[in-house]
């Protein structure tokens, strides 16, 4: 048996401007090491084989600090980089709102159907990240954690439970957010999802779904 735990990076300050990131490489906020340095307490305690991450700084900061608790090295894996917005990347959430309407339009009701211009499709996430799953599955029994991005994350948990790419808005993941499954008899198990629960001495209200 593998667990896998799918942890999303602390908070940047894109994150609160709600401006779209994708692969600009953002740094994590004061918020965001704090809550990394949380969710690392919070699985010291447990046996962890192996650390995944997303080569951008915020998933690997976050990363590297629940890796030190094992004294584990961080294994870099490109399939878990955030999704390519093309365009959209570096804008205000309002401003793509207004310059790409129908686009955007589209994106919030059938996320599925949508090939970012210049960027990605939620399709070619998922096919790069389930990659990188199957072959955790495939090379450890323990405990696994991948850090990654919400659009990584959202997609990885619909397709872990057998959900395509248009159930996309019925997930959701909060920075430094974790879900976990676990992998047995060829089948993948949900056993926790969104536990935010160490964030509590934050004392800080979740941001919007972006």
């Amino acid at each position: 048996m593998t667990q896998v735990i799918l942890a999303r990076h602390g908070e940047t300050e894109w994150n609160v401007g709600e401006i779209f990131r994708g692969r600009i490489d953002i740094e994590l906020n004061e918020t965001g090491i704090k809550q990394a340095e949380l969710l690392a307490e919070y699985l010291s305690n447990l046996k962890i084989d192996a650390v995944y991450s997303s080569p951008l700084k915020r998933a690997l900061k976050t990363a590297e600090m629940i890796a030190s608790h094992h004294k584990l090295d961080v294994e870099i894996a490109p399939g878990l980089i955030d999704f390519d917005y093309g365009k959209w990347q570096g804008s205000p959430h309002q401003e793509v709102k207004d310059r790409y309407k129908e686009l955007y339009g589209k994106w919030l009701k059938n996320p599925h159907q949508v090939k970012m211009p210049d960027g990605e499709s939620l399709n070619d996430v998922r096919e790069r990240a389930l990659s990188v799953v199957n072959d955790v599955v495939a090379k450890y029994e323990g405990t696994v954690v991948l850090v990654s991005h919400r659009v990584v994350n959202k997609v990885l948990i619909c397709a872990l439970l057998g959900l395509d790419n248009s159930h996309f808005w019925n997930i959701r993941q909060d920075t430094c957010g974790i879900t976990t499954f676990t992998y047995a008899n060829e089948r993948f198990i949900l056993t926790e999802h969104n536990n935010t629960s160490y964030l509590k001495p934050i004392q800080k209200a979740s941001l919007s779904d972006f």
